[in-house]
């Protein structure tokens, strides 16, 4: 008997955990998410997208803050993005890139290819899409006022 996933939810602490820390790459995919910047967010409004590589993007916490930069990698495995302006030299002398986490960093531009477009149009909460959505009840209550 198959069991709904819906119905396996849990408070636990440790479960979150465990789930958050093994979840595959297609669901990593979605946690790194970052912020958009106020230009984007008002042109799409969408608030969020998971980062991608060639998205440039701005450090807003940490000892880089306020570098802007293109992501050269997303290093799903270990929950952090690699910018081509962010990096320090190693004791050998070679220039490591610095993972910066997602959360830390807000999106300024943002590589667009027709998948994007789609999640973008899904994600919009302005209303456009809605529209075509509203019941007969939901149109005897805008006429109310």
């Amino acid at each position: 008997m198959a069991v709904n996933p819906k119905q396996n939810r849990t408070i636990s602490r440790r479960k979150l955990r465990r789930a958050h820390f093994q979840a595959p790459s297609h669901v990593r995919r979605v946690l790194m998410s970052s912020r958009l910047c106020k230009e984007l967010r008002a042109k799409h409004n969408v608030k969020s997208m998971p980062v991608r590589k060639d998205d440039e993007v701005k450090v807003l916490r940490g000892k880089f803050k306020g570098k802007e930069g293109k992501v050269t990698q997303c290093y799903r495995l270990k929950w952090c993005i690699h910018i081509d302006k962010v990096n320090v030299e190693n004791t050998k002398g070679n220039t490591v890139n610095v993972g910066v986490h997602p959360s830390n960093v807000e999106i300024l531009k943002l590589k667009t290819t027709g998948m994007r477009k789609k999640i973008l149009e899904r994600k919009d909460r302005s209303g456009k899409q809605g529209s075509s959505k509203i019941g007969a009840t939901d149109k005897k209550m805008q006429l109310v006022d």
